[in-house]
Formats: structure tokens, sequence, C-alpha cells
């Protein structure tokens, strides 16, 4: 193969195939899809069902989250959900460009803009872990009963750093649409897209969770057993590098109260550390120790506590920002709040997920209005972070993907 054809070739990963020219990869995904159409949908759902067998879901917890967001109910929730006065038609052909360090992240986007009928291409980066090849497995496993039009308008690749293949792929879609840092935004958005297409990017984001101290010190053991369960789930699954997972946990109350909660937080969460066998090599441990020392060094920081090399825990100064950098698997900055409008100063635009416990809809409701947009776009109960929702980043994911139709008759 000529240097210039190699330089344009993909890695053809699903429906599993020779190395292709990119040329060649878009001129044979056909289209045929209907918003909604049922031949994605059995196929979407019969994947699901295959991620939630229980020797898979035990092995790999993310992908039972994901086959539960697959299952019919949910596949038909989000359908239903569309019907307006315009008719709803695919937007095209959609690229994807998922970040290599959360390896589900993909799937939750493909699938959406599949079931709304567009032929899509995943560029899967060759760094991404061994739950991408299963997930590729479990594809190929339900292609077999699929229908025939899933493997002519789906395709996953893999390739090198390549500007031409890039390139390409951005200049034929309709949508495409970018995870990961806001480095790799910026280095996608140099390839122009056609006139009438768009971007859809999801750059760098932070996450943290907030606690009422004397709902947590009121709450039954179970219930605080089940919270910091999740909490590990939120934060430990990715590494705390999903931009999701929380980085800092705001407490609110009296500071009595809250240095108890606290306490008592920490407590549960290195026990359900230990019982789950969670730890860090050697690297990550010396990692989360300079970033946590140096957070004390600029004065960020009062105190730093370590619990083994799985969970470290830095006490910030009254009212002070939290920090949004990756610190480490596992490693926690803690804020003390007398009311939980105090957070309103301290929230940025990159803050997305807020974990809450011990605090009423109407409350969160009404900071919600009084954030006017400044920064958080999803209130979830701890536990909840990594849970996928349609709407994500305050987008709406499906209404994204197609286009609307006005009809007037």
């Amino acid at each position: 193969m000529p240097d210039d054809q190699r330089a344009t070739t993909v890695d053809v990963r699903f429906p599993a195939g020779p190395s292709t020219p990119v040329e060649e990869l878009l001129g044979g995904t056909a289209g045929g899809l209907r918003v909604g159409d049922e031949r994605v949908r059995e196929f979407l759902a019969a994947f699901g069902r295959r991620l939630l067998r229980p020797a898979l879901a035990r092995r790999h917890p993310e992908l039972g989250s994901l086959g539960f967001f697959l299952r019919p109910s949910e596949l038909a929730r989000t359908v239903d959900g569309l019907s307006g006065e315009h008719v709803r038609v695919p937007r095209g052909l959609v690229f994807h460009v998922p970040p290599a360090n959360v390896d589900t992240v993909f799937v939750y986007s493909w699938a959406l803009s599949a079931l709304m009928g567009n032929r899509n291409v995943v560029r899967l980066s060759r760094r991404s872990g061994t739950v991408a090849g299963t997930i590729l497995e479990t594809l190929h496993e339900a292609l077999a009963e699929a229908d025939p039009v899933i493997a002519a308008t789906q395709r996953v690749v893999s390739y090198e750093r390549s500007d031409a293949v890039t390139a390409a792929l951005s200049a034929a879609c309709d949508l495409r649409v970018v995870w990961g840092g806001d480095h790799a935004v910026r280095e996608i958005r140099r390839h122009p897209l056609a006139p009438h297409a768009r971007d859809l990017t999801f750059p760098d984001r932070s996450s943290f969770a907030v606690v009422r101290a004397a709902a947590w010190l009121c709450a039954p053991r179970a219930a605080r057993v089940t919270t910091a369960e999740g909490f590990v789930n939120d934060a430990y699954w990715f590494d705390q590098a999903a931009c999701s997972s929380p980085g800092t946990v705001f407490w609110v109350g009296a500071e009595g109260d809250c240095e108890a909660a606290r306490t008592d937080f920490t407590g549960h969460v290195a026990r359900v550390l230990t019982a789950r066998g969670w730890g860090v090599d050697a690297a990550m441990a010396v990692e989360k120790r300079v970033s946590t020392y140096g957070l004390a060094a600029d004065g960020l920081a009062e105190r730093v506590e370590f619990h083994g090399n799985a969970l470290a825990c830095v006490r910030l100064p009254a009212a002070a920002p939290p920090p949004r950098r990756w610190l480490g698997a596992g490693t926690f900055a803690h804020a003390r709040l007398a009311a939980l409008a105090e957070l309103a100063p301290l929230v940025e635009r990159r803050d997305q997920t807020m974990t809450h416990f011990g605090f009423g809809r109407d409350e969160l409701e009404e900071l919600a209005r009084g954030l006017a947009g400044r920064g958080v776009d999803r209130m979830v109960p701890v536990g909840g972070a990594l849970s996928f929702h349609r709407v994500w980043d305050g987008v709406d994911l499906p209404a994204e993907f197609t286009r609307l139709v006005t009809v007037v008759r």
C-alpha cells in the first residue's frame, strides 16, 4: 500500500473488517434508518441484555449500568419523548470522538445517535482499555442476530493520529461529537466542518458532592453504608477521571456537625475500599502525595490525611475554591459551608455534576435557579454520578441528533 494511502487508512473494528481507506469507509456507509427505527431498538436491546449477564456485570460494573440504560423501556421512553408538532428526521452522518480514559462514553453517545436513525462513525482510541474490547465483542455477538441495516450504517474505527483521516471524517459529517479535554476539543476543531454541519462538544468538566452534616449524622447506619458504597462507585470506577466523578465534598452545617460527619463518612468510605480490595500502585500513591502536599505548600490546604494508598483527604480553608484539576485516584478535598447558598459563589461554568445527600428537591431547585447557568448541569443523589441520561451537560442529546421538518397543510 502506498504511503499516502496508508496515511488515510483506518482499522474497522465494528463490524470487524480489513483496514480501509477513509474514502471507502465513507462510501460504504449506507442510510435507510428512521428516528426510533425498530431494527435499531431491537439491536440495542439485545446488546444491553448481554451486558447485563451476571458474570460480565460483576467483572465490569460500569457495563451493567450501560445495559440498564439500553433496556427496551428506556429506549421507548427516549423515542416517545420526542413527539411534537414537527416531523423529526435523522441528522445524517455523525462522527464521534470519545476520550480514551472512559471506555463506555462512546457507547452512550453512539447508541442515542443510532436510535435517532443516524449513520455513525466512532473513532475509538487505540489506547482504550479492556472494557472497550469487551464492548466490541458484545456488539458483535448482538450483530449476529441483527438486521443487516445495522452493519450497513454503523462503524467503529481506530487509527493512529492522522490529520488527513480526521479532516476527511469531519468534512463528511453532519454532526461532530467531541468528548475530552479542552486541548482535545481545540485540536479536533482545527478541522473544518461542512457549512451546514455543527459541533457538539463535551470539554473539561469537574464535579463535587454536597452533604448536609446533620442529615448524615441522623441517618441509619445502613443508609450511610449504602451512600458510602455509592460514593466509591462514583469516584473509583474510572479512577476519578470521569467528568462527573466528585473531587470535592462540601459539608453543610455547624462546624461540630460537619467535623463529626466528615470523620464518620471517611471511615465508611475507607471500609468499603478495604472490603473491595481497592488499592493503587506505588506510582499513583506518589502522585497523590505530590498533589496534596503541593496544595498545602500553596496555602490551599489546612490539613492532609492519608488512609492507605487508596484514600487521601485534603481539608480546605473556609470558602476556599475547590481544586478542579485531577489530583490522583481517590483524592478528595473537603470544605465546610454554613448554608447551601454559600456554594453559589464557588461554582464555575466547568462544574458539571453535583451529587447530594440530605437535601430536599425544593432546596436543590432553588440552588439551580440561583446559579442561573453559571455552572452545574446535573444534581443527582450520591451514587448516581456516573448514571448516564439522555440530557447530559445540559444538552438534550436525542434532540441534537435529529432535525425538525415543519409540515403545514
